[in-house]
């Protein structure tokens, strides 16, 4: 077996000395590589021969001048884990114009004829007043009681704290009250430009046919997507988004003339005023109420025997009330049944307000909407819970201060049927 020939090395040979000493170790060799690896071949540099002057040399490689310039790139912020990541800006919610299918006749500048009376109290309201006596009176007595400890604790007159106490009523028709009781407690809020755009010429038409000032009363909306609409104390308006969004201009007139007609029929600030007047009382009745059922709850932990006595005590002490005050305090558990029969009674008053300005028909379809809406809203009860909720009771009807929908479309029916 013959054995491939090794190449020669091209390593160069160190220089002998010329003068005796130790002789270097030879410089090691290239090792050899098989033929059948050419690539790996160790071959020598090949140099570039002199050119002729007839052939000239290769031009040498210029820079180029188009390198491009980039600017320098800044790193980016670094984002602390904490830190919220950003957001885009705030666009405003795109808004929904209702139909507008209400004829204006009475746009700014014509001329309106007004009624004498702007408003009144009608017999719904003279009975919301007499249905909040007893509790006036109710909270008269708390007062004293408290106006004469204090006298007692500061020399200050008993007389002029209750004195101050009947004048409160005149808050109902405070502006800034008003404000801040629609703000606060009815979470109501005053309507953007587009918004006020598209209500105040359905309330200018609304007050033109009643002969009413419509500059007198304010205008709010409340953030939901119920149906709804507000008269409160003397001069607050107010309706929900989704009816200014979703109702046409002439149902959205019917729901107004339907809340005009609470505050010209003295509906409102009637109900407000009793509520205010009858306030203290209600605050004392819970405070007793809720001390004695602390006392006989303590009193059941110590024995039978005393809880017993303290019933007994508590019941002398009621009839003693009942007869000093002629049998008032029995009137009172009476008082919320026939208040929700009123307030069904000032409902229905203000439908035929409305219809008598001749949204009679448009009143009707607001009715059938908020109808469909609550039976929406029962089958999504039921579905969720499986089975079907509870009727209510004879009890929560009466104290229901709306009439259902049969009752109110029964009487704007005389409305709706074609004159003869």
């Amino acid at each position: 077996m013959s054995q491939t020939p090794e190449p020669a090395s091209l390593a160069p040979q160190y220089p002998q000395p010329s003068q005796p000493g130790p002789v270097p170790p030879p410089y090691p060799q290239a090792q050899s590589v098989p033929p059948q690896y050419p690539q790996y071949q160790v071959r020598p540099p090949q140099y570039p021969q002199p050119t002729s002057a007839s052939t000239p040399p290769p031009a040498y490689p210029q820079a180029s001048s188009a390198l491009p310039n980039p600017q320098p790139t800044q790193p980016p912020a670094p984002i602390s884990p904490q830190a919220p990541p950003p957001t885009p800006p705030h666009t405003p919610p795109q808004y929904q114009q209702a139909p507008d299918n209400l004829d204006y006749q009475n746009a700014p500048g014509n001329r309106v004829h007004y009624k004498a009376h702007q408003r009144g109290a009608d017999a719904t309201a003279l009975g919301q007043l007499a249905l909040h006596l007893p509790g006036f009176l109710m909270s008269l007595i708390v007062v004293v009681l408290l106006a004469t400890i204090v006298e007692a604790i500061t020399s200050l007159p008993a007389w002029l704290l209750a004195l101050a106490w009947l004048a409160s009523g005149a808050l109902v028709f405070h502006r800034p009250t008003e404000d801040y009781f629609a703000r606060y407690l009815l979470k109501l809020r005053r309507p953007l430009p587009q918004e006020a755009a598209r209500l105040e010429p359905v309330w200018r038409k609304v007050t033109a046919r009643a002969g009413v000032e419509g500059r007198q009363y304010d205008l709010w909306i409340e953030n939901s997507q119920d149906l709804n609409a507000y008269a409160a104390a003397g001069h607050i308006v107010g309706v929900t988004q989704f009816a200014l969004e979703r109702l046409p201009s002439a149902q959205l007139a019917a729901v107004l003339a339907h809340e005009l007609g609470h505050h010209t029929g003295g509906h409102a600030w009637t109900s407000l005023l009793g509520y205010w007047y009858s306030l203290p009382g209600r605050i004392a009745w819970r405070v007793i109420r809720t001390i004695m059922v602390f006392t006989v709850t303590v009193a059941s932990y110590i024995s039978c025997l005393a809880t017993a006595a303290l019933i007994v005590v508590i019941g002398a002490v009621t009839i003693a009330t009942i007869t000093v005050l002629y049998g008032l305090p029995l009137v009172l558990l009476a008082i919320p049944y026939l208040m929700a029969a009123v307030g069904r009674r000032s409902e229905l008053r203000a439908d035929q307000h409305a219809a008598s300005l001749g949204f009679a028909p448009d009143l009707a379809h607001v009715l059938h909407t908020m109808h469909a809406m609550e039976q929406q809203a029962r089958f999504q009860a039921v579905a969720m819970a499986g089975k079907p909720p509870e009727e209510p009771g004879t009890l929560a009807k009466l104290l229901s201060t709306h009439p259902d929908f049969a009752t109110r479309l029964d009487r704007l029916r005389p409305h709706l049927e074609p004159q003869r």
